[in-house]
């Protein structure tokens, strides 16, 4: 690899979809897979494939539908290694992630082993994983908690046994920029071996500092960053790809290397795993919130009318945040429609399209003009569909100032049509009361929120929610003119998710 090309690791769809409440379907993995590639991320870590046979299922299909690396990740042990290559070794660029602790609190408390026997199964995964696969990597659990020299010691084993990437995590997010960097540099100078492998590092935000512990590391040698979209991830996140990709282009002189990001679709990336994850994207969030390009102050807006680079460093347009130039309605025919969806990056069999085809000229009977958004959300609903247990048929709401409301819901099931009726504290917690007498059990409300997805009085309204069930956060979404029905379409989703997930779906 050229000294000066930074790889993009991209882990969304594994230590992303580990951020509480969020439960990717199978499609809605594809779809991201599919929209990583087209950015040019340049390895996709698609899950853990030991850790259910939905994840199994998930990897195992990513690595067939993409032409980029994919990455299983696995623990150091034969079990996992195996089952992550079955995972994998039908993709065109197959890759082994193996992972083990390296820090004396983990080493003590969580793996409950001695640094010999640290050393040693470390060194057997990576002989095991070699065997199997080409591309192997090697990740120090909690490196920037380790001791320096025990860590030298296992990263120039690991590499002898023939680990071509190494990763130096700072898993809890406790290193300093500075002191992060040093020990990337001093992971260099001292593993003898070390310019047979790639250096990646892997930071979390616990500290609202991944992204500059991330830039500090390639200062000093890393060659690999592996990020998520939006910084997803436990806890706090995840180094955010966009921001480090656009520190790097933006403060080309100062970091010198490449990458190999369109960084023009970075702001549709975004948007979609907002939409898949149900995870919003914070209005003030650099490069891809609301307010990133927004200029309030008359000084500021002044500058900006002058030359835009007073108060802008990069141009929305560098990160694909343009507006929609092209609108749809009900008079579009099935041929511009395919072309907006295939410019929009859908790769579509024509089933796909004949459901989708009809969504949209629903949607249309409903709505004047049909824009990129709006297309965005119907396809993210598509792609959130699971095997429906329960459909709505219909809803009725009384409500009003000064009486309680009422609704009754009617939905349909393998056992017909059944209708209830509950009042509440308004009328959607009303045909939430309705719709659990229906399916019974507790099914209670851990998140709602909604927005509209585009301008006008005919705006579509957007309902996520994330429901309780058992010791489970289900993520649902409901899209609608109305937001009454969005929201119940919203809960029922999830419902439907949660009962498909004990079914054993991948969801």
């Amino acid at each position: 690899m050229e000294n000066n090309r930074i790889l993009i690791f991209d882990t969304t769809l594994r230590d992303g979809e580990q951020t509480p409440g969020v439960n990717l379907n199978l499609s809605e993995k594809l779809e991201i897979a599919r929209q990583l590639e087209l950015l040019g991320v340049d390895i996709i870590e698609a899950g853990f494939p030991a850790a259910s046979p939905g994840d199994f299922e998930a990897v195992r299909a990513v690595s067939k539908s993409v032409d980029c690396s994919v990455a299983a990740l696995c623990r150091c042990v034969p079990a996992d290694i195996e089952r992550g290559w079955d995972a994998v070794r039908l993709g065109k660029k197959p890759r082994i992630h193996v992972f083990l602790a390296t820090s004396e609190i983990h080493m003590k408390y969580k793996l409950r082993m001695e640094p010999d026997e640290v050393f040693r199964r470390a060194v057997e995964g990576v002989k095991l994983a070699r065997t199997l696969c080409e591309d192997v990597e090697f990740s120090c659990e909690d490196a920037s908690r380790s001791d320096p020299a025990f860590l030298y010691k296992v990263l120039e084993a690991v590499i002898d046994a023939g680990a071509s990437t190494v990763n130096i995590p700072d898993t809890v997010g406790y290193a300093m920029p500075a002191e992060y960097g040093q020990l990337v540099k001093g992971v260099i100078e001292n593993v003898p071996n070390i310019g047979k492998a790639v250096v990646s590092v892997h930071c979390h935000d616990d500290l609202g500092l991944a992204v500059a512990n991330t830039l500090s590391a390639i200062q000093n040698g890393a060659r690999q960053v592996e990020t998520t979209i939006n910084g997803l991830g436990e806890r706090a996140g995840n180094c955010s790809m966009e921001e480090v990709v656009m520190a790097l282009q933006t403060r080309s002189q100062l970091y010198n290397v490449g990458h190999g990001i369109d960084t023009t679709k970075i702001y549709r990336t975004s948007q979609r795993v907002a939409k898949f994850t149900g995870v919003p994207v914070a209005i003030n969030k650099s490069i891809v919130g609301a307010n990133a390009f927004a200029h309030e102050s008359g000084i500021h807006q002044h500058g900006v009318l002058a030359n835009p680079m007073t108060y802008e460093i990069m141009t929305p347009q560098s990160v694909g945040k343009t507006e929609s130039t092209m609108v749809l309605g009900k008079l579009s025919g099935r041929h511009a429609f395919v072309d907006k969806l295939k410019a929009l990056g859908y790769t579509l069999s024509k089933e796909e399209i004949d459901d989708a085809f009809v969504r949209f000229k629903d949607l249309a009977d409903r709505k004047k003009t049909i824009t990129e958004d709006d297309l965005e959300v119907l396809m993210s609903q598509k792609l959130a569909d699971v095997p429906a247990t329960y459909r709505m048929d219909s809803f009725q709401i009384q409500s009003g100032n000064k009486m309680q409301a009422m609704a009754s819901v009617s939905l349909v099931s393998g056992s017909g049509t059944a209708t209830e009726a509950a009042t509440g504290d308004g009328p959607i917690d009303a045909a939430y009361n309705a719709v659990q007498r229906i399916v019974g059990g507790q099914w209670p409300l851990a998140a709602y929120d909604i927005k509209a997805v585009t301008e006008g009085r005919d705006a579509l309204g957007e309902v996520t929610v994330r429901v309780k069930h058992g010791d489970q956060t289900h993520t649902g979404r409901g899209l609608a003119s109305d937001i009454i029905e969005s929201s119940i379409l919203a809960y029922i989703n999830a419902i439907n998710r949660a009962l498909a997930a004990e079914k054993g779906a991948t969801v």
